[in-house]
């Protein structure tokens, strides 16, 4: 029974670690996304978030690229 609760658990955390991925690249793309439409403040929100939200990812990595390229952009 114990053995089972943890087989459970491990699942759980898992099934959670493949979705803040998920999530991560969701938001990455939406701010790319909005950055071709030109909306850059909108844009540099998500980038923030993304960093914010999910530091440890290879979407974090990316948006704090992104967000040095803006800072420099007038």
């Amino acid at each position: 029974m114990k053995a089972t609760g943890l087989i459970l658990c491990a699942l759980c955390c898992m099934l959670l670690l493949s979705c803040s991925g998920d999530k991560a690249k969701e938001l990455l793309e939406t701010a790319q996304f909005e950055e071709r439409q030109m909306n850059l403040p909108h844009a540099k929100q998500l980038y923030e978030d993304v960093v914010r939200l999910y530091p440890t990812s290879k979407e974090a990595a990316t948006a704090q690229g992104r967000l040095a390229s803006l800072k420099q952009t007038p």
